[in-house]
């Protein structure tokens, strides 16, 4: 194997070895912003950096009827509380940088997941 064949294998392994070590922290988050409205609510309310893992409730008291995904990873909307899934509803996808809205005399979301 010539010098600069060996040399471009290390090089692989190494950029190889580094990303699988960056996707493997249990503390990584979001990138972007998420963001929430009510039904006929002027207030937004957005995250950031979410973590990765787990479920987060959407904290708007009635729930949420508008999403904004400007993040870099897409999410899961539930309807209900702990992200749980019902008979109804498994979960709404949204991908990332999409948007999305409740259909008329729906339930709004009170919870997501991130998918990872």
């Amino acid at each position: 194997m010539s010098h600069s064949r060996r040399i471009g294998v290390i090089t692989g392994a190494a950029a190889l070895l580094l990303t699988a070590t960056a996707c493997s922290g249990l503390d990584r988050s979001t990138v972007g912003m998420l963001s929430f409205r009510g039904a006929d609510s002027p207030v937004e309310l957005s995250y950031s950096n979410t973590p990765v893992k787990g479920c987060h409730e959407i904290a708007i008291p009635k729930g949420a009827t508008h999403v904004v995904n400007n993040t870099l990873v897409d999410i899961v909307l539930y309807r209900t509380a702990g992200c749980e899934k019902t008979d109804r509803a498994d979960g709404i996808y949204v991908a990332t940088t999409m948007s999305n809205v409740t259909a008329p005399d729906s339930s709004p979301w009170h919870s997501f997941s991130v998918i990872h």
